[in-house]
Order: structure tokens, then C-alpha cells, then sequence
């Protein structure tokens, strides 16, 4: 009965005076990080652009994007997790690199266009931790490669 109410209203008023029907259902949160909770705790050190190190504990099965934006690590993520830019590109210490699966094609196209490309470079977004990262240390490039030409500077999601 509603439906019917509903599709007669819109019917009837024009475009600019459409009625809007709302929803109460809770949103999903986006980055939502409790279904690692039970997972095992490593240790992992960021050297970030200026040099300095931050030492960081991440769940296992969480990307290494989601560790950075979860310790307020400036690890940027432009699309989202999406493969479609190099914002998260990763540098990683050969032994770390070495066990993890070869990068897909899609990977190594958006890997292509990377800042500071190097034989141990990833996208974050596709490098999940293991227990292998222990005591690792993720290095992030001196610079990243995006489209804004405005002078905009965005934060991590």
C-alpha cells in the first residue's frame, strides 16, 4: 500500500519538489576494523617521508593501507582500495617481499605509474599482513603521484 502511495507521489510532483523518503537503518562503517580483533598482533615499523620510524601493531589479514590509516600513518589510499592509482604505494624489505604472492597484472599497471619505483614496491592496498611482518619495516616513498592540481591535500579515509 505504501509502495503504490509512494510511486503516486512521485508521479505527481516534479522533479524539483520530489518527496524524499529516508531511512533509520544504521550505515556501515567504512573502515571497520573488529573482524581482525581475534587475529595475531604483529609489530611493524613505518619509515615515513621525513625519515623518522613509527613502530605500529597490526592484526594479521589487515591490508597494510588499513594499519596506515588506523595509526594516523600518511599512507593516502585515493581510490579507495580500488587498484585504480599508486597512492599507496609501498616500499618492503626483501624477505617480507619475497614470501608474499607476485603482484597481478592490474597491480603492476598501477605500480607503473609510482613515485620512486623499486624491485621490493607494492600497492598497500593488496599487501595483507602476516606473521611474517614481524618486526618488518614498510617504507613509504618520498612522494606519490595523484591528480589533484588545486593544491588539495586529502586525508586518509
Amino acid at each position: 500500500m505504501l509502495r503504490v502511495l509512494g510511486q503516486r507521489l512521485l508521479s505527481r510532483a516534479s522533479p524539483s519538489h520530489a518527496p524524499r523518503f529516508f531511512h533509520a537503518s544504521a550505515a556501515a562503517l567504512h573502515g571497520d576494523m573488529s573482524k581482525f580483533a581475534n587475529n595475531p598482533t604483529v609489530h611493524i615499523k613505518f619509515k615515513l617521508r621525513d625519515d623518522s620510524i613509527k613502530e605500529v601493531e597490526a592484526k594479521t589479514g589487515m591490508s597494510i593501507l588499513d594499519v596506515a590509516h588506523a595509526n594516523d600513518i600518511d599512507l593516502e589510499g585515493a581510490c579507495e582500495s580500488s587498484m585504480a592509482c599508486s597512492t599507496c604505494h609501498v616500499i618492503l624489505e626483501d624477505p617480507v617481499f619475497d614470501e608474499l604472492e607476485e603482484a597481478c597484472e592490474d597491480e603492476e599497471d598501477m605500480l607503473d605509474m609510482a613515485f620512486g619505483l623499486t624491485d621490493t614496491s607494492r600497492l598497500g592496498c593488496q599487501v595483507f599482513v602476516t606473521e611474517d611482518f614481524e618486526g618488518t619495516t614498510v617504507m613509504l616513498p618520498k612522494a606519490t603521484r595523484n591528480f589533484y592540481v588545486d593544491g588539495h591535500v586529502p586525508k586518509p579515509h
